[in-house]
């Protein structure tokens, strides 16, 4: 058993031997290598933190949430541009009729619109302008899963008369109210004067936005103080179940027409998502994006097999009388095949190591852009390790089953 041991450590010694000797030649062959696993492990490495990000983003409205649109929300190319351009915006008369007809067959209906980066103020205390001031209606916790951790939340009679009140989210509490209970308080956003009525629980972070940065004042304030012709209402909807989804959906097309007082022939001027949708259309894009990297990296990859090929072809000529020496002092045939293969592999697998530690830092820089969650993307770091060994073992055999079989008088004969 020692016996085995030694001879492997003798073999990856003199394996790596011979490559320090032709340093420069086997740090371009491992370049070659590690600009294809680069390529492929950056790219899925930036879409899966994306990915992650968006899963995690699309929670903030349930399973059997429906959202309704002016425009989608996912817009792939120019033409999808264009084909949407012309539409109107959902005015707020439109979406009142639309939320009328909801409320009268029980399915909750949610209207919004919002402002951000915005500050609120308290006497002489000011928060960071980073709030979004929403205007909506009492379903708004509702449908975007959130929770009234104390007062009320906004009602009916908040919206039909107008009233200026709000409910703050968490961020708001802590920086304007230290030790002081806000309710009844008066505060001051975007030059108008708001009595908070409520506090919502905390939400945390998602896609690297907080949640809790947020003031829910009743929409018909928002919409005599903020609105304006570009504005366009959002609208969510919450069925009762997933099961129920298609059964809603029919029912919002029908009554959403009725609002937008389309005729028969006329196409809907409108968009409803779910979260299905939302990531299915970024599987979508996330495919073609993926494909790409893939062939850019199969390309990169098979290149650099040729040049690993070439080199250790080159290697095994230039040291034809070193391999006849070894074999006439006893060398076999698999112990000199088994040395080339070793030196292949290990340069396969050095330029692995670096585009897999580039990828994943690269990848995590444009992941971090878009306020997406670092991730180790182990599945694609295996998918490299076994695709670059495989390069090894492949384009390295020919020349190692070369070295392997050279006579040993003509190789001792070789200049």
């Amino acid at each position: 058993m020692s016996k085995r041991k030694m001879r492997l450590s003798d073999l990856i010694e003199q394996a790596f031997a011979s490559l320090g000797a032709n340093f420069l030649r086997s740090s371009l062959t491992i370049l070659g290598v590690s600009i294809g696993v680069f390529s492929v492990v950056g790219v899925m490495t930036a879409l899966s933190a994306i990915r992650h990000s968006i899963d995690t983003s699309l929670n903030v409205f349930g399973a059997n949430v429906l959202q309704v649109t002016k425009d989608p929300a996912i817009q792939i190319g120019h033409g999808s541009r264009r084909r949407h351009r012309g539409r109107e915006p959902i005015s707020p008369r439109q979406a009142d009729i639309f939320k009328q007809e909801m409320d009268a067959i029980g399915i909750p209906t949610t209207l919004s619109a919002s402002d951000g980066n915005e500050r609120a103020t308290y006497r002489d205390l000011k928060t960071q302008p980073r709030i979004r001031i929403i205007g909506t209606n009492e379903n708004f916790l509702i449908t975007n899963k959130y929770e009234l951790d104390f007062g009320r939340n906004i009602t009916p009679a908040d919206i039909e008369f107008n009233r200026p009140v709000v409910v703050i989210g968490r961020e708001i509490l802590d920086e304007l109210f230290i030790n002081e209970d806000p309710i009844d308080k008066q505060i001051n956003m975007d030059g108008e004067k708001y009595i908070v009525v409520g506090v919502l629980a905390e939400r945390g972070e998602i896609f690297g936005n907080s949640m809790d940065g947020i003031a829910l004042i009743p929409h018909t304030k928002f919409v005599q103080n903020n609105w304006h012709s570009r504005r366009s209402m959002e609208i969510a909807i919450q069925a009762d179940s997933v099961d129920q989804i298609d059964e809603v959906e029919d029912i919002v097309i029908g009554n959403m027409r009725f609002a937008r007082e389309l005729q028969p022939e006329e196409e809907n001027n409108f968009e409803i998502t779910s979260n299905a949708a939302l990531r299915a259309a970024f599987a979508e894009i996330a495919v073609i994006v993926g494909t790409g990297g893939l062939l850019i990296s199969g390309i990169a990859l098979v290149c650099a097999g040729i040049g690993i090929m070439n080199i250790m072809l080159v290697s095994v000529t230039e040291r034809t009388r070193e391999i006849g020496v070894r074999k006439s002092l006893g060398a076999r045939k698999k112990s000199i095949l088994a040395q080339f293969l070793l030196e292949a592999i290990f340069l396969s697998e050095v330029g692995a190591a670096i585009g897999i530690a580039l990828g994943i830092v690269v990848g995590n820089i444009i992941a971090v852009q878009f306020n997406a969650t670092v991730i180790l993307p182990w599945f694609w770091i295996a998918v490299a390790v076994g695709v670059c060994s495989l390069i090894g073992i492949g384009f390295g055999f020919l020349p190692a089953l070369r070295a392997a079989n050279l006579h040993p008088v003509e190789s001792l004969r070789h200049e």
